[in-house]
């Protein structure tokens, strides 16, 4: 038997076509990632989550852009989160 430790935790991402086009969206994929549908799913954290996103990414700091993105794709990978 599994232990609620063990439980997944899941919430529903709302679709694209759902989210308002005012929400945040920090890159142009082409299509939203689903870190940006659940920003926009509980909109107060998720003005939050982004503007701590947009401060830790974009404005100066001691790492470059792009190690401030590898450092986000090495966290996202260990945790094996690849949406």
């Amino acid at each position: 038997m599994r232990s609620p430790s063990d439980r997944e935790a899941w919430i529903r991402i709302r679709h694209e076509d759902e989210i308002p086009p005012d929400a945040p969206n920090h890159y142009n994929f082409g299509f939203r990632a689903a870190m940006g549908r659940l920003q926009a799913t509980h909109p107060p954290i998720g003005r939050a989550f982004s503007a701590l996103f947009r401060q830790i990414m974009f404005e100066p700091g001691s790492l470059r852009r792009q190690e401030r993105e590898m450092v986000a794709a090495v966290t996202a990978a260990a945790q094996d989160c690849y949406d």
